[in-house]
């Protein structure tokens, strides 16, 4: 998920900006998207609750969306300077896991509210993509892609770009596990209706918010952070009877980590109450265990249909399936 308080904040927290306050701890470098690490992110309060144990300092460096955290590990390869990398999801671990860069975590995980095998990354929060509208500007929102299509053109959507974004990305992901062979037809059928596609969330959302759209590609859970933050119910999510396309935001410790140790401390600081409790209201998505009244009402059910997205499938035809979006798309 990405914060919305870029939209009312403009200065951005980069940890990699601050002085280090005590030389002699060893330093924890976290490589993450650049909303995660910003103030209004959750960042901020895990550092701070990590560093209260480790006898270490955190740093985090920054890029601007998930994706291009993981080309800049794989970049820098056996060089890179992190010790972490936070932020990646179910869409792209298995690219990742792919590389060779990334440990197994060697953490027992028990307890966790979504069933989970992976040796390699720890899940910290998870989410649903889908369609957010504004309730007094759309009344009746489309409830498929079906329905979206056969509206007029005026009808604008913004969505963003697979290549860079993993919310573009999980955009293919749903179409295609929604429609199979027929993914390019509806590619083709939502073109006179895409306004722009960005590169990442946090512009597209912003175009959303100031009218140019009427729907922006998002989560289920961001009419939360309206509700909750800005005591404002006018935005929803489109209940598209298709089922919605889970995405679930994951931690991996590379094997060029100089603080192996730390970094498996980190990954397991992720999954505590402490560190879960503030995911909800910083990175606006569920938590991964069961933090009972902390979780705001607001946050509500999680969709009761879900699409599967097979790991297998994906890293043999991921490639292909944005491919054909984007040739439709042009």
């Amino acid at each position: 998920m990405r914060s919305f308080a870029r939209f009312a904040l403009a200065a951005v927290f980069c940890a990699t900006a601050l002085p280090v306050l005590a030389e002699d701890k060893p330093t924890l470098t976290i490589y993450t998207y650049d909303s995660f690490a910003a103030e209004w992110g959750p960042g901020p309060a895990l550092k701070a609750g990590f560093e209260k144990t480790c006898g270490c300092t955190v740093e985090f460096t920054t890029s601007e969306d998930a994706i291009s955290t993981l080309r800049k590990v794989q970049l820098e390869g056996a060089a890179t300077k992190a010790d972490l990398v936070v932020g990646l999801d179910t869409a792209t671990s298995g690219e990742a896991r792919a590389t060779g860069l990334f440990a197994p975590h060697g953490l027992t995980l028990e307890g966790l509210s979504l069933p989970w095998t992976d040796a390699e990354f720890v899940p910290f929060d998870y989410g649903y993509f889908a369609f957010v509208y504004n309730k007094e500007k759309t009344p009746n929102p489309p409830t498929s892609f079906e329905e979206l299509i056969a509206l007029p053109a005026s009808f604008k959507i913004v969505i963003e770009d697979p290549r860079s974004s993993t919310p573009g990305l999980g955009n293919v992901l749903w179409v295609q596990s929604a429609y199979g062979e027929r993914a390019p037809e509806i590619w083709k059928g939502l073109k006179p209706h895409v306004l722009t596609m960005t590169r990442g969330w946090s512009e597209a959302y912003g175009l959303f918010l100031d009218g140019q759209a009427d729907m922006v590609l998002s989560y289920t859970t961001s009419p939360a952070y309206h509700a909750v933050a800005e005591k404002d119910d006018k935005y929803a999510y489109a209940p598209f009877t298709e089922g919605f396309v889970a995405q679930v935001e994951v931690a991996g410790l590379l094997k060029t980590a100089k603080q192996a140790e730390l970094g498996k401390a980190f990954l397991a600081y992720l999954v505590t109450p402490e560190a879960q409790k503030v995911i909800p209201t910083t990175n606006w998505m569920y938590p991964v265990i069961d933090i009972g009244d902390a979780l705001p009402a607001a946050f509500g059910k999680p969709p009761e249909k879900v699409l599967p997205v097979d790991e297998a499938e994906l890293a043999a035809n991921g490639r292909t399936w944005v491919d054909a979006a984007l040739a439709a798309l042009q």
